[in-house]
């Protein structure tokens, strides 16, 4: 069968294999991830700008080309997650913009569509690198022009390319050390070839193949296995945080504003991609401070859509997985599971036997809605304990590397029964989302207090009187957070400098709001330095909640010298169980 031309509808059915092609093998892609730096996961990432495309196009009735390229390039920009995924978002955005001047595709066209979507994404890579999902797309693209000017069967063409991209990919270890390290291919590049395969086999009327990949490939040899892991291990990660945003100009981006900002971006770190299109600017970059590239963000327009992840728990949390895997894969038959169960003796997730009787579902009572509620962001079981103790109605669990989105914070709101919902941040990084739910949210009124630390956020709800009206509340809880300030201390991932002080990769560094207060590499020291820049003479109160990798005698231990260096205050203990912020502490 010869197929000369597609049209819209058509290609939309094309699109959307790809995408199911690409899901249906994103664990697997996830596994293949070793380069750059453990940026997300690489499947996930690409999947779930895919989808946020697919989302787009299956909302179409009866498209022309022009709509169906609009919803393509939009809806994978907004929806772009990760290197891989913004890059992907791209290569969809200079093929839209060709396909979208005609009324079908040909080979012609399509060959034209690929040479403008790898031009398209090399442009928006600050430093492009061989042997990724950029040297595929540019393969492919080179097939594709050859392949254009001898067939003009479309399904040939396809086939030819899928081949080509797949011969290109094989390539990618030869040209990356880490790779060959790992014995691996690149991850995004496996997932571009994906979704190629994923159209083909739709054009070819199969249906996307979506056996797990397990069954098809051969399992590693250990010690290719090993060799993966520590490739990944010995990876020295310079900059920690994953930082995403979209930047809502009021007017369009110009080439001058995107230099300006990439040559920002350049010196607080690197892995940037900066995408304009209409007045919707996409953000990517690693840095050790995501706020300075969101302050850059704000000086063109307001922020939406921010994502921050830090990539060094991510890595240690995969290393851990895989380690734990390998383990499992070399243990002996018949051997018992981590848990110690016998194989068949496991039960359900809802704890049910196989074969036993379910109970019976209880009846669902709605609740009766009230005047007003609570959402608050927090992470920590003891932070949660005592934002549910004060009254919060919801916890979305987020902070500083996990911020949640717009939809999250809808998603919330949608579970409190109450007219007016107050809406604690508790992070800088989440206030933008939060007024965002509260601009889209029509069936209750939101009401963002802008509290920027989980302190500020206690302090807010302490301060709620029922009997109040919202609008008195908003006022009272607004007038309170300002009077608390605010330090937490963590560890520093590098060396730098920053606020004239000198920091060493492992030292303590005490965090104010505005700037660092202290560093050095006693954390007992660093944190009472802290302290006592934020204690003055209006001074009554400090709250300390320990995290996770302290403890409560170490924390006990602080207060005591606290109240010996201030005798005026009174100081509180709490346990927080908060991650990578071993203090967070208020002063009031």
């Amino acid at each position: 069968m010869e197929i000369n031309a597609i049209n819209a509808a058509e290609f939309a059915r094309l699109f959307l294999s790809g995408a199911a092609n690409l899901e249906a093998k994103k664990e697997w892609i996830n596994e293949l991830n070793v380069f750059p730096v453990p940026d997300g996961d690489t499947g996930t990432n690409m999947c779930m700008t895919m989808m946020a495309a697919a989302k787009e196009v299956e909302a179409l009735y009866n498209p022309d080309m022009k709509a169906l390229a609009k919803a393509i390039s939009s809806g994978s920009l907004r929806g772009a997650r990760g290197n891989s995924g913004v890059i992907l978002s791209q290569l969809f955005r200079g093929f839209a913009k060709v396909i979208a001047e005609y009324d079908t595709i040909t080979a012609g066209v399509m060959a034209q569509a690929m040479e403008k979507a790898v031009e398209t994404a090399y442009k928006a890579v600050m430093k492009p690198k061989e042997g990724t999902i950029l040297t595929v797309a540019k393969g492919a693209a080179v097939k594709a022009a050859e392949l254009s000017e001898t067939t003009t069967d479309l399904l040939v063409f396809t086939e030819a390319i899928v081949k080509e991209a797949d011969r290109v990919l094989a390539r990618t270890p030869d040209m990356l050390p880490v790779l060959k390290q790992a014995g691996v291919v690149d991850s995004g590049g496996q997932g571009l070839v994906e979704v190629l395969r994923g159209a083909l086999l739709a054009m070819q009327g199969k249906e996307a193949d979506v056996r797990p990949v397990s069954q098809e490939k051969p399992i590693a040899a250990a010690a290719q296995v090993n060799a993966g892991i520590d490739a990944q291990a010995n990876q020295e990660i310079l900059f920690a945080y994953c930082t995403q945003f979209l930047i809502m100009t009021d007017q369009p981006f110009s080439s001058g504003e995107e230099e300006e900002l990439k040559a920002y971006l350049e010196r607080i770190g690197d892995s940037i991609v900066v995408v304009a299109d209409d007045e919707i600017v996409k953000v990517h970059v690693h840095t050790n401070d995501p706020g300075l590239a969101m302050q850059k963000g704000l000086s063109y327009g307001s922020l939406t859509t921010i994502i921050i992840e830090n990539m060094k728990l991510e890595r240690d949390e995969k290393i851990s997985a895989l380690k734990e895997k390998e383990m499992q894969s070399i243990a002996p038959a018949g051997a018992k599971s981590q848990a110690g169960a016998e194989p068949g003796a496991a039960k359900s997730q809802a704890g049910a036997e196989s074969g036993a009787a379910e109970p019976e579902a209880q009846p669902f009572e709605a609740e009766p809605e009230k005047e007003m509620g609570f959402v608050t962001v927090s992470i920590g079981e003891g932070l949660n304990e005592i934002f549910y103790g004060l009254g919060a109605d919801y916890i979305i669990e987020g902070g500083q590397t996990m911020n949640p989105s717009t939809d999250d914070v809808l998603q919330a709101v949608s579970k409190v029964h109450a007219e007016t919902v107050f809406i604690l941040p508790n992070n800088k990084n989440i206030i933008l989302a939060a007024n965002q739910a509260a601009s889209l949210c029509e069936d209750k009124h939101l009401v963002v207090i802008p509290t920027r630390t989980i302190p500020q956020g206690i302090t807010a709800l302490v301060n709620y009187v029922p009997e109040q009206s919202p609008e008195a509340n908003e006022a009272h809880m607004n007038e309170e957070i300002a009077n608390v300030k605010t330090g937490q201390v963590t560890y520093a991932i590098r060396d730098t400098e920053i606020d004239d002080k000198e920091i060493h990769q492992g030292d303590y560094m005490g965090i104010g709001d505005k700037s660092i207060l202290s560093v050095g590499a006693d954390r007992r020291e660093v944190t009472l330095e802290m302290v006592d820049q934020m204690i003055d003479g209006e001074s009554s109160l400090v709250s300390i909640y320990y995290g996770k990798d302290a403890s409560g005698e170490e924390a006990a231990e602080l207060s005591k010298q606290i109240m010996e260096r201030h005798p005026s205050v009174e100081v509180e203990v709490n346990a927080g169980g908060q991650p990578i912020y071993y203090f967070v502490i208020s002063v009031e």
